[in-house]
């Protein structure tokens, strides 16, 4: 190798070593970094609540709610509402108000219950008769009655002693302030005067009855029309029957 060539290799030694010592000094850039990703948003709320909770039927409730974290608020039954407030509602029978509350992350709910008691049902009077009202005497007529007799005879059959009876319990007590009068009868078979005499024979029989009853002396008076007064006239079995009677009416 000539000076020369010596004297080029050197130099190209000395510039190679210079840089590779400059090249050892640099700094070294940093390496970007990735930023963490941003928090989860928080999970929505929701509360529900109902003033008073138990009603009777048309009255009113106060319904009160409060939600976080939300973009959207609905009660069911009501509809889309704000995320926080009150509303009066009226239902109609027992409901379940729930309130949803839906946000970026996820859905809550509260459900509250109103009870709806319903009213008893009116009383039904009962219509009054729309038919006449008895009569003092007919109300007599219905409560005592004739009382019959066999022929020739004042003595009372046994259904019609108790009759009496039951009659006198009646006078009593529901019209302590009657007075009646008791009207012996007969067929119209023998005399005026015996008639009389039997059928005399036979109110008194009736008004015996009474009195042991209970209804005072005072309250009864008897008369006789033995045949006078019949209430047929044919001359049959049947008939005769219906004429041997005691007849009552108010005094």
């Amino acid at each position: 190798m000539s000076t020369v060539q010596r004297s080029q290799h050197a130099v190209a030694i000395t510039f190679l070593a210079a840089g590779m010592l400059l090249g050892g000094c640099a700094k070294k850039k940093p390496v970007a970094q990735t930023p963490p990703p941003p928090p989860p948003a928080p999970a929505p709320t929701a509360h529900i609540t109902a003033q008073p909770t138990s009603i009777n039927a048309g009255q009113a409730v106060q319904l009160s709610w409060s939600t976080s974290n939300a973009d959207t608020v609905s009660i069911e039954g009501v509809g889309q509402v704000s995320s926080t407030g009150s509303q009066t509602v009226k239902p109609t029978g027992s409901t379940s108000y729930r309130l949803v509350a839906k946000g970026p992350s996820g859905t809550a709910d509260d459900t509250v219950r109103v009870t709806v008691t319903a009213p008893p049902p009116p009383v039904q009077e009962h219509a009054a008769p729309t038919g006449p009202s008895l009569s003092d005497e007919q109300l007599l007529a219905q409560q005592v009655g004739d009382v019959y007799f066999d022929y020739d005879s004042y003595e009372l059959r046994p259904e019609d002693r108790s009759r009496l009876q039951k009659a006198a319990q009646f006078l009593n007590t529901q019209k302590p302030n009657w007075n009646i009068v008791i009207e012996g009868n007969c067929d119209d078979r023998g005399s005026t005067e015996y008639n009389l005499a039997l059928g005399d024979s036979r109110a008194n029989a009736a008004k015996q009855v009474l009195r042991a009853a209970g209804v005072n002396d005072s309250r009864i008076q008897t008369v006789s029309f033995g045949k006078e007064k019949p209430s047929c006239s044919e001359q049959t079995e049947s008939c005769w029957q219906q004429n041997r009677r005691d007849h009552f009416r108010l005094k």
